[in-house]
């Protein structure tokens, strides 16, 4: 496929919480996005999505926003065959490793969106129809005049609480410790969503969480990881 076809849609919004980067493919990444991509992705033009039919099942529906190369994603799908995972992330790179990484391992409880979570959360996504949302180290963007653009603020709270079902479990990590101070405060004043680990506090690192290398560099920087676990109300 072209790289028209992969590039994430433009609904003009005003601030973006990442920095489209081109990224060289390998060339068994290049095969991946042509071979496999019609088998495990999803159209970033087929409008609202009916998970019965992207995944021919009714199992429930893990969303993981921006998940980099796919490391975590195929490994928890490998781990949890009774749930089906919808994985976004806009660079092409990290869609082929992963495409690549769901042949390895014949899983076909994986799909794939290569476009912006928002816009894919505000026009593809039905209501009420996400058992779950993990975000894993997003980009912290840790200069206080580049804070607008992190992905966690009360409008995308919002759309999420929209989009979870009740008893839906939203999981967020972060090595960056400001960065979760500011993820605690949001969400936890959304009323929508409970605290796992009670008011204020952070979560163990649930068994579903994979240990990716991304955050093993982080543990060998002395950066400490906060996991974020939050129940979607009743």
């Amino acid at each position: 496929m072209t790289d028209e076809q992969y590039s994430p849609e433009d609904h003009h919004r005003p601030v973006r919480s990442y920095v489209l980067r081109g990224g060289r493919l390998t060339v068994a990444q290049q095969r991946a996005l042509d071979e496999l991509w019609p088998r495990h992705g999803v159209a970033g033009d087929s409008g609202v999505l009916d998970f019965g039919q992207v995944f021919g099942n009714d199992r429930p529906v893990i969303l993981e926003i921006g998940f980099g190369n796919g490391d975590a994603t195929w490994q928890m799908a490998a781990a949890n065959p009774e749930q089906n995972f919808l994985g976004v992330e806009v660079h092409r790179p990290g869609v082929g490793h992963l495409l690549l990484k769901l042949e390895e391992n014949g899983l076909e409880n994986v799909r794939v969106a290569c476009e912006d979570a928002v816009e894919l959360l505000e026009h593809r996504i039905p209501p009420a129809s996400l058992h779950g949302v993990r975000i894993y180290f997003p980009d912290p963007w840790p200069k206080k005049r580049h804070h607008k653009r992190r992905i966690v603020q009360p409008p995308f709270i919002d759309l999420l609480a929209r989009r979870m079902r009740a008893g839906g479990l939203l999981h967020l990590a972060t090595d960056w410790v400001p960065y979760a101070e500011h993820m605690m405060e949001i969400i936890g004043a959304d009323e929508r969503f409970e605290n796992v680990a009670g008011p204020g506090e952070y979560a163990e690192r649930p068994e579903w969480r994979p240990r990716t290398r991304f955050e093993s560099r982080g543990r060998r920087l002395g950066h400490e990881v906060r996991d974020l676990l939050f129940r979607r109300a009743d």
